[in-house]
């Protein structure tokens, strides 16, 4: 029986490529905060807080990866206000990049996905893959003609 093969497709910064793989694959940590961003939602947010009551690292442990995945562009970091008790607390939160989407759908079974997530994650691909063979095209002197033509063929299949 043949092997189902998933076309799996991150665009990675040129400068910093082997440090972004490194941190999200060079620990079980990156991975565990990922998986539990996906479990959160796509597009939620999630509190430090949380990953520290759920994912059973030390609280040292989680921050420095967390530092990490911020520093590298995997997740952005924000400080969200709360009034309890007429107490104003400060909570970390953080949310994924669209790197950090990527690197996370490497993780998600597709089946998982509802079709509103695989339809905008099949438009980003493709808008992202266009942008990067549009100034690939531009830096090789290719005629973009010749790439609408391939497009229209691809397309009309």
């Amino acid at each position: 029986m043949p092997t189902r093969i998933y076309p799996y497709v991150i665009f990675l910064p040129k400068s910093s490529k082997y440090d972004v793989l490194r941190a999200v694959f060079g620990s079980l940590v990156p991975i565990d905060i990922l998986k539990f961003a996906l479990k959160r939602g796509f597009s939620e947010k999630i509190y430090q807080k949380d990953l520290i009551e759920n994912l059973g690292y030390s609280n040292k442990t989680i921050i420095e990866h967390l530092k990490a995945l911020v520093d590298l562009g995997i997740l952005n970091e924000e400080m969200e206000k709360r009034e309890v008790s007429g107490r104003t607390t400060w909570l970390k939160t953080y949310t994924l990049t669209d790197l950090g989407k990527w690197f996370a759908l490497l993780l998600v079974e597709e089946e998982n996905l509802p079709r509103e997530s695989k339809v905008e994650i099949a438009c980003n691909v493709f808008r992202s893959y266009i942008k990067w063979i549009n100034k690939l095209a531009e830096n090789l002197g290719i005629d973009k003609k010749e790439l609408y033509k391939i497009f229209e063929e691809e397309m009309g299949k």
